[in-house]
């Protein structure tokens, strides 16, 4: 598996390399071009080798600089969407965990075709109110946001609704420690591992769980979701990777396939989830 950060390295080595190909066909030298922004040429070097990220106004002064001021809004755009493709939680979490939870609506509504490996929790479009409350509790609790816990659990499961739309394909993959996992309580979890069997009997929705000793191809890795195929997100500890390059995007997708054929659904899933659920009562 590719590193899931190698798309925002690579979208940022792509805008330092226009940038330095800017300073390059304008003749200065780094030092020239540092003069003329008003800042250290140490600045200059650690922009072009992707040490420091460029804010607006330093894309704006290179620009200048080199007598491109066309380009910086191109630039300025290609930073920003660098900059959102990997993104630390504790930036996201300034907004509040309930904006968290809401922001993600729009891609959700406009995605056809959903794909998910969970290897921690249970997939959020398929938590119940309590369940979500519980594993956004522990988000929160762990990266110090938890005042809006309700609120952001409510958001969450609302976004449930979009499994009864029409139009749309369901494919989940749960490796099977989810199912015994104790982030909620035994009470809560029951009710999740039933909620889980009642949603998997939808069409729209396969629910496919990769047994602790089926044979399989690929490791156990960090939890992510492929929409459509256009967008992967990946949750990794201590921040959101959004990969939009096809070819990136098509990893992806052959480790879902991959892990897909490891997996059990129907009644052999849901003879999993009884046996999990056992044990928690």
């Amino acid at each position: 598996m590719t590193s899931p950060l190698s798309s925002a390295q690579a979208a940022r080595s792509a805008l330092a390399t226009r940038l330095r190909h800017l300073r390059l066909d304008a003749g200065l030298a780094g030092q020239q071009l540092s003069h003329a922004c008003g800042w250290h040429p140490a600045k200059t070097s650690r922009i072009e080798n992707t040490r420091a990220a460029p804010s607006d106004a330093d894309i704006r002064a290179w620009c200048t600089a080199c007598g491109a001021d066309g380009q910086a809004e191109d630039l300025i755009a290609a930073a920003r969407s660098a900059t959102s493709m990997y993104v630390e939680w504790k930036r996201l979490n300034r907004a509040g965990l309930t904006s968290l939870q809401q922001e993600i609506v729009p891609l959700v509504e406009r995605t056809r075709a959903f794909r998910t490996y969970c290897s921690h929790v249970v997939p959020g479009l398929l938590q119940t109110p309590a369940y979500a409350a519980d594993v956004i509790t522990a988000y929160g609790t762990f990266h110090g946001a938890a005042d809006d816990v309700e609120a952001a659990a409510v958001a969450r499961v609302k976004r449930s609704k979009v499994l009864h739309k029409r139009g749309r394909q369901f494919a989940f993959l749960i490796e099977e420690p989810v199912l015994y996992s104790r982030i909620a309580g035994s009470d809560t979890t029951l009710a999740q591992l039933e909620q889980l069997i009642e949603l998997a009997r939808l069409p729209q929705v396969s629910l496919g769980i990769i047994a602790t000793g089926a044979p399989r191809p690929l490791w156990s890795m960090e939890s992510f979701a492929l929409y459509d195929d256009a967008q992967v997100g990946i949750e990794l500890l201590s921040a959101r990777v959004t990969i939009t390059a096809p070819g990136e995007i098509a990893t992806y997708q052959q480790a879902f396939a991959d892990l897909s054929a490891s997996a059990v659904y129907g009644t052999e899933a849901r003879a999993l989830i009884r046996r999990a659920a056992a044990a928690h009562g």
